[in-house]
């Protein structure tokens, strides 16, 4: 971590200061976040669903992967699996990960890289480290969230975008304190690169030790704010944040992330992730990786799994050969 950083942070195009007109979004909650095995067993650290926030609409699930220094032979992934009705998006903090999917989608991202892999209708894909590292072990730390589709794009065609670190929209807070990788959607009048179903705002930011960001928030969009590494405060108020902890905010037009004046990380930044998006307001029936609207569509996912109707492993993957070997 962090991935993506630019040698001067004042030659970027910098966010807008909310002016006073601009409601602050008070904090109405702070979520620390969980730990459980997923895949073949690799550990995560989830701060939604919870019981402490089940809903986060529209997204569905926020998984942080390590950091974790791999010993040789010991890294893990996601063996093939199904999707249906939502999207997936991994995000790379350190080192690399694979993906292949049965739509012909799929790649190697590293540090700053994203794919974003919408499963609509269905699909099957696996996940899982690259050859070297599980020969060598290493640095590995990565994101993944999981995007709803509203109702009328739950059958969608499948798709898959690959983002490079050096496509993502580089901005700095108003005062040059903070650097803000835009992911997808619009945050101050910039744009990321990602191309969603359902209308959301995802960035990746670095605030300098005593430094603040005052961003403009969509008005209709949920906001949260996670914390990758390093401590602070969030909104007005100053809630005070750590590592593993969610904020979620309330109504308003803009949010306000402030860093402690030291930071004992590996980057010496706090380190936080920017979401939100439009609530759909629909039923949400999740039965592993399938995510609907009603009990029906949930069988008739199942049923569409074990008939084949979501895709088949491609033969070269069905020995385990990974891609590179």
């Amino acid at each position: 971590m962090p991935a993506i950083a630019v040698d001067n942070i004042l030659v970027l195009p910098r966010l807008p200061r909310p002016d006073e007109t601009l409601r602050r979004r008070p904090v109405k909650q702070v979520v620390t976040a969980h730990k459980q095995r997923e895949g073949a067993g690799f550990e995560v650290t989830r701060p939604f669903p919870s019981v402490d926030l089940r809903t986060a609409d529209p997204f569905i699930l926020l998984d942080q992967m390590g950091p974790v220094t791999y010993e040789p032979y010991e890294a893990k992934g996601a063996p093939w699996h199904p999707h249906r009705g939502f999207e997936t998006v991994t995000y790379m903090l350190d080192g690399t990960m694979v993906h292949h999917d049965s739509n012909g989608g799929g790649g190697t991202i590293g540090e700053g890289d994203t794919q974003w892999m919408t499963a609509g209708s269905g699909i099957l894909h696996d996940e899982v480290p690259p050859e070297e590292l599980v020969v060598t072990g290493g640095l590995f730390h990565g994101i993944q969230l999981w995007v709803n589709l509203p109702r009328a794009m739950k059958f969608a065609a499948p798709r898959y975008q690959d983002l490079r670190g050096s496509e993502l929209t580089l901005v700095s807070s108003h005062d040059g304190g903070a650097l803000v990788r835009l992911i997808a959607g619009e945050v101050g009048g910039f744009e990321g690169p990602g191309s969603t179903h359902t209308p959301i705002a995802y960035a990746h930011a670095s605030v300098s030790p005593g430094g603040q960001l005052e961003t403009p928030w969509p008005q209709h969009f949920s906001a949260m704010v996670y914390v990758l590494s390093g401590s602070g405060t969030v909104g007005e108020d100053r809630r005070p944040v750590a590592e593993g902890q969610l904020a979620v905010f309330g109504p308003g037009d803009a949010i306000t992330v402030a860093a402690d004046d030291r930071q004992h990380n590996q980057t010496g930044d706090l380190e936080v992730l920017l979401l939100g998006g439009q609530p759909l307001r629909e039923p949400v029936i999740q039965y592993g990786p399938f995510v609907m609207n009603t009990r029906e569509e949930i069988i008739q996912a199942i049923e569409d799994f074990q008939s084949g109707r979501m895709g088949n492993i491609p033969a070269e993957h069905l020995t385990g050969k990974r891609l590179g070997t």
